[in-house]
């Protein structure tokens, strides 16, 4: 930065220089229209200016040299800043405490790491050093006024308090400006987010249109402030220019009056004091974008540093604190209280006081949201207790040091998270330095070793994103392995295999009791008879343990807990005794374990095989990836300047105004030069009375113009301003729209990740503002500035205009391959940072609901994944830095050159009768002053650049034809919908996995009010059915019939409000219950009273009605603020809420604690009556009940009929019951 610093100076300096040689030039013209003896002329005035002519060359040679290596040092050390800013925010935002990610919004990170740093970068890149030259060349040209006339210098200077005061308002009300509108879209960019990862759950429920709505209202706060702030900055702008032609009239008033008064004041020293400070209040003109650049830099780093100079309370990555030699695992709660940071007046724990033995085995039991899992939190330190210790051996777990306490304790979770990389890399996530050997050990001990060794790729095989391309038994296994992998002495086990079918289940709980050998063990568990063999039961109630001691004990004590398991055994009930009887006949035992063994086993391989596409992803996962290198540049569509435009057709007043606005902004500068010719030419004249009353008179006419300038100024300023804001949030909004209207299948294509999407929705609609607004006022100004000089130029010399001209297509060139080598590389630029968005992404999983325990090395993993991606970008960012650097120093140094030649030219012509120096003097001004104004606009060219790809992508996502269209208003809407559905010959491959057969001919049939059942394995295509009923995917072959009708038939969003969903995982919005709720019908108004009957019907009402706000009270993000339990039936309100013919149960209790399922599934068996009814259930004890139940096994049945039907057939059915009773 140094030598870029020193370079700019130095570049900085030339235009002054220029002047001086300018200056002796004029004494030479001058002299010349004085004298009347030509042949004195074409000598005397031709033979110095080789002399001149050979200075500009020189100066423009220099020139070219200092402006390429001070745009290349600044755009390298730009790069490495902006580099290591996204390093320490990244950083940062890995670790903070988890109350923080409680009260802040993900996708708000999302846009501080894209936007914000991207405004950053721009304020300290070319900008920075381009502003440096032009101040360098005020300070010279300052300096240079005062050695050649210092009290007519004084005099222009005069304004300069003024000018500087206007400045600095102006700097500062940017600042605060652009601060609030980077706030509002960080908050549209976190509602963008949230809509985006729950897209399945918007489009089941029709909620596009609100989405929209909620997106749209945050874009119009970010408008608002967009208009201020254009205002704002044009006003400014306006009033240094009107300044500064204040104080042209006054320079030349008072220059005039000095060479009468004082006889070493010639024209040629007034020139250069007049232009000297003339240049340099040009150059500081010129240096209001690029301040400009810097000031909104600051507005962006403000928000940016806020985030990484943070004090964090709880830091994962301080070294601070004790690590014992040696752990035992003793672990105590004393009389804990505890509230959420974000909830502080719901006490969740109220006096807790528990103690663990070292080696033992303890179990949490109770109803949903009694303070379970906030235990498990609390020693994790994820937060602080409100009062009470927990204490580790004896020490209190805060002055133990945070890393080492969480590298010792393993945990496995309800939901795994896996990362869209490899098993292997999975797993070594538990521990960095852990062997391949050691892996395969942790994998054995998972029971996750076999089904690893079938895959072609082994523990080389890509999972996919969120491990998507597994089983749910196969990613709780690695998940497993994963924790097993650190050899933890404390192991966290919540709901660990309460997601699972009944063979994963008995497979991962065998692998559980082996882990828990030898290592202090917490459970958390719904199903009981997972935790019979715990050393203590702990019953919680209301944030307390009311009860403890063994299965038995508690038993005997007719608690808490025995109620619990009473429930259970009460619902397990017909299964036991229909399997005793059938023990009872004499069936034979071992055969029975020989059928479920290799009934387990074929389940296991249709697992393989169902999702065989693990390996073919993986190899074409490589392939991708190779041919993605190849294809390196995006196909984007070309897209007219006029398409663009038209965008802004409703604002087409505004823009007409604004445009005229700027037509006459660059006549201005045109005129300036004919007036500024013509005081010249007034010093011919001889009488000294004369000559003053002709230079008063055009001074006041430069007065004038710096009237027009503020006037025209202000209108541009607002007319762009609102234009320019309103296609933005126009260009957002209908962005967003597109991507709502997308099929689902479109988001599971790796190009259109989340954080992709995210990345260009921040960064594209307010990159084509670049090409519009404020941009299009400027090519307006510079086109009408060029015309007018030309027309001006030929009226008044029409040979040197010639000349002139013939140059024009050199300084063309050279702008046009600056504006190529920029757009050139915007498009990588953009493709980078749309990868690292990929890896931002990964910030929802750091929230304790979520990921409850990532390691260091999954800290440092996804910290050096993000490096990873945004260091292509910055390899890019320098190899591009010489050649830009070039193109804008021959940009620069072109006007050097042309003046060289002009003014050699022009002495001839001077010399030879065909021109007087006045008319010289109109003609070079007049150009001179209209390139310094195409200069101006060059300078802008990144933005255009950008704009243009921005555009384009837009233009590809607004023209896209989804192939299911949920905006669609064609098809038939039945009148009299029964709710008979059919599966007919139903064929299906996920687009993105074209050769794995997901459904293989499925052939099922419910009727109207009847309950439909599908069970088999995970992965055997029990949801891809639900998916394609609810129009998420298309059959390639056969069909999905709705009463009838082909659902491709019939209208689209009809279809889907006809249809409740209730899914195993439900997503709820950051928002309030009665919102969430209210979202399962968006084409009405739901009512406070419907809202509460729903809530009553799923058993949620009365915990709503004991909160603080009741329903007013917000689920934080992803519904983080409530338990598994109270989140399921919040998303069953919502499912009832809307009052469908046919309701989808996916797995829709088994999440819940044995209470809340029992209520919950007497709900849900409420809301079939009457209704058409498909369940998707491990659980076979919640669809014994139903008309039919499906085997499905490799995509078709293989088996169907009633509960009595099926166990009485013994086949696939009954060993999955087998199964189930012997767990």
């Amino acid at each position: 930065m140094v030598v870029g610093l020193i370079a700019a100076v130095a570049n900085g300096t030339g235009l002054p220089l220029m002047i001086i040689v300018f200056g002796e030039m004029t004494n030479s013209f001058v002299l010349s229209g004085v004298k009347s003896n030509l042949q004195w002329a074409s000598y005397g005035l031709l033979f110095p200016y080789h002399r001149f002519a050979y200075y500009y060359v020189g100066i423009g040679c220099a020139v070219l040299i200092l402006s390429t290596i001070q745009v290349w040092t600044f755009l390298i050390a730009a790069t490495r800043q902006t580099a290591r800013i996204r390093q320490n925010f990244f950083f940062a935002v890995l670790h903070q405490e988890m109350a923080w990610f409680d009260t802040t919004q993900i996708g708000m990170l999302n846009t501080r790491l894209t936007d914000d740093i991207n405004t950053i970068h721009e304020g300290i890149g070319d900008k920075i050093c381009i502003f440096v030259q032009f101040f360098a060349t005020f300070l010279a040209g300052i300096i240079i006024g005062f050695i050649h006339g210092w009290k007519l210098t004084l005099v222009i200077l005069s304004v300069s308090p003024l000018l500087a005061a206007s400045a600095a308002v102006w700097s500062t009300l940017l600042a605060s400006l652009t601060a609030k509108e980077l706030s509002a879209y960080a908050k549209a960019g976190a509602v963008a987010e949230e809509i985006l990862t729950a897209i399945r759950t918007v489009v089941a429920f029709n909620g596009q249109q609100k989405a929209s709505a909620k997106y749209d209202a945050n874009l119009e706060m970010a408008r608002s402030v967009g208009v201020k702030k254009s205002i704002t900055t044009n006003t400014s702008l306006g009033v240094s220019q009107f300044l500064i032609f204040g104080s042209y009239a006054l320079a030349f008033w008072y220059g005039t009056n000095l060479t009468a008064e004082e006889e070493n004041y010639d024209i040629g020293r007034v020139l250069i004091v007049f232009f000297s400070v003339l240049i340099g209040a040009f150059s500081l003109g010129q240096a209001a974008p690029n301040l400009e650049s810097v000031a909104n830099a600051r507005g962006a780093a403000y928000e940016v540093y806020r985030i990484i100079n943070k004090k964090r309370l709880i830091d994962s990555s301080s070294e601070e604190g004790y690590k014992p030699h040696k752990l035992i695992g003793e672990i105590e709660f004393r009389n804990v209280h505890f509230s959420y940071p974000s909830r502080p007046d719901v006490k969740i724990l109220k006096g807790l006081n528990l103690k663990v033995q070292t080696g033992k085995t303890i179990a949490l039991v109770g109803a949903s949201g009694c303070g379970k899992s906030t235990t498990v939190h609390l020693l994790q330190r994820f937060y602080d207790p409100v009062q009470g210790e927990i204490t580790l051996d004896g020490q209190d777990i805060r002055t133990l040091n945070v890393k080492w306490l969480r590298e010792n304790i393993g945990i496995v979770s309800q939901e795994p998270v896996l990362f869209a990389t490899t098993i292997a890399e999975n797993i070594r996530y538990g521990r960095e330095d852990i062997s391949d050997a050691e892996i395969e050990q942790a994998a054995k001990e998972a029971n996750a070793f076999d089904f690893i060794s079938r895959l072609p790729d082994k523990f080389n095989t890509m999972v996919g994103e969120r491990g998507a391309q597994l089983s749910g038994g196969q990613k709780q296994r690695i998940a497993i392995a994963r924790a097993l992998a650190r050899n933890p002495k404390i192991l966290l086990l919540d709901e660990a295999t309460s997601a699972l079918d009944t063979q994963s289940e008995s497979v991962v709980q065998a692998a559980l009791d082996k882990a828990r050998t030898g290592r202090t063990t917490i459970v958390i568990a719904h199903r009981l008879s997972t935790i019979r063999t715990a050393d203590t039961i702990a019953g919680f109630e209301k944030g307390i343990v009311v009860e403890q001691g063994t299965h038995s004990e508690l038993m005997l004590q007719k608690g808490v807990y025995y109620s619990l398991v009473m429930q259970q055994v009460r619902a397990n009930l017909f299964i036991f005794f229909l399997h005793f009887t059938k023990l009872v006949c004499g069936e034979n035992d071992g055969n029975d374990l020989v059928e479920e063994l290799t009934l387990q086993d074929r389940f296991e391989e249709s697992v393989i095989s169902g999702r065989g596409s693990i390996r073919r992803r993986s190899s074409r996962y490589k392939s991708k990836r190779c041919s993605s290198k190849k294809q390196s540049s995006e196909n984007l569509p070309v897209v007219p300047y006029s398409r663009i435009l038209a965008l802004n057709k409703p604002e087409w007043l505004y823009v007409l105004l604004g445009v005229i606005a700027a037509a006459v902004s660059g006549g201005v500068h045109p005129a300036f030069a004919v007036i500024f010719g013509k005081i010249i030419g007034a010093f011919q004249e001889t009488d000294p009375e004369k000559r003053n009353k002709n230079t008063l008179v055009l001074s006041l006419m430069f007065l004038l113009l710096g009237v027009i300038t503020l006037a025209a100024y202000i209108i541009q300023g607002f007319m762009f301003g609102k234009s320019g804001e309103i296609l933005t949030m126009r260009l957002r909004s209908l962005s967003f729209r597109a991507l709502l209207q997308q099929e689902v299948g479109w988001y599971d294509d790796q190009k259109n990740a989340v954080g992709v999407l995210l990345t260009r929705l921040a960064t594209d609609a307010s990159q084509v503002k670049g090409a519009t607004g404020s941009r299009l006022g400027l090519m307006t100004m510079t086109v009408f500035t060029l015309l007018t000089a030309i027309v001006i130029a030929f009226v008044y010399g029409w040979q040197l205009t010639l000349l002139i001209l013939a140059c024009i297509p050199f300084v063309i060139a050279t702008n046009a391959a600056r504006v190529s080598s920029v757009s050139g590389h915007a498009a990588k630029d953009q493709k980078a940072l749309e990868e690292a968005g990929r890896v931002t992404v990964l910030l929802e999983y750091f929230n304790p609901e979520i990921w409850p325990s990532p390691s260091q090395y999954l800290l440092c993993f996804s910290f050096t994944s993000y490096l990873w991606k945004v260091s292509s970008f910055i390899r890019d960012s320098l190899t591009k830095a010489p050649f830009y650097g070039f193109t804008y120093g021959v940009a620069q140094c072109a006007n050097y050159f042309i003046n060289a030649a002009v003014f050699r030219f022009g002495a001839w012509l001077i010399a030879h009768c065909l021109s007087n120096f006045e008319n010289v003097f109109i003609v070079f001004s007049s150009i001179m002053f209209a390139a310094m104004n195409v200069g101006q606009s060059a300078s802008l060219a990144p933005d255009f650049g950008k704009a243009r790809m921005s555009a384009q992508r837009i233009f590809q996502l607004l023209d896209r034809k989804p192939q299911i269209d949920s905006y669609s208003e064609e098809g038939e809407k039945l009148s009299d919908f029964e709710g008979s559905i059919e599966f007919r010959n139903v064929h299906f491959v996920y687009p993105t996995r074209p050769e794995v057969q997901v459904l293989q001919g499925l052939n099922v049939k419910v009727n109207k009010g009847q309950t439909l059942a599908l069970v088999g394995s995970s992965g055997c295509g029990k949801s891809t059915s639900i998916q394609l009923l609810e129009r998420f995917y298309d059959p390639v072959e056969g069909q999905v019939l709705a009463d009838g009708f082909d659902t491709r038939s019939l209208h689209l969003q009809w279809l889907r409000s006809r249809l409740g969903l209730v899914s195993q995982e439900p997503i709820l919005f950051d928002c309030s219950i009665a919102e969430n709720i209210r979202y399962g019908d968006n084409s009405r108004v739901v009512s406070q009273e419907e809202i509460e009957e729903a809530a009553k019907a799923a058993n949620i009402h009365t915990f709503i009605e004991k909160l603080p706000e009741k329903y007013n009270t917000r689920v934080g993000e992803k519904g983080t603020q409530l338990s598994g339990g109270q989140k399921q039936r919040i998303a069953i309100a919502r499912a009832l809420v809307r009052n469908p013919a046919i309701l989808l149960l996916d797995e829709a209790t088994s999440a819940l604690d044995t209470e809340s399922e029992k209520i919950v599934q007497k709900a849900l068996d409420n809301a079939r009556q009457g209704r058409t009814c498909i369940v998707i259930a491990h659980r076979l004890t919640t669809v014994q009940t139903a008309d039919i139940i499906a085997v499905i096994q490799n995509g078709r049945v293989v088996e169907q009929g009633t509960h009595s039907q099926l166990l009485a057939k013994e086949g696939h059915y009954y060993a999955l019951v087998n199964a189930q009773v012997s767990n």
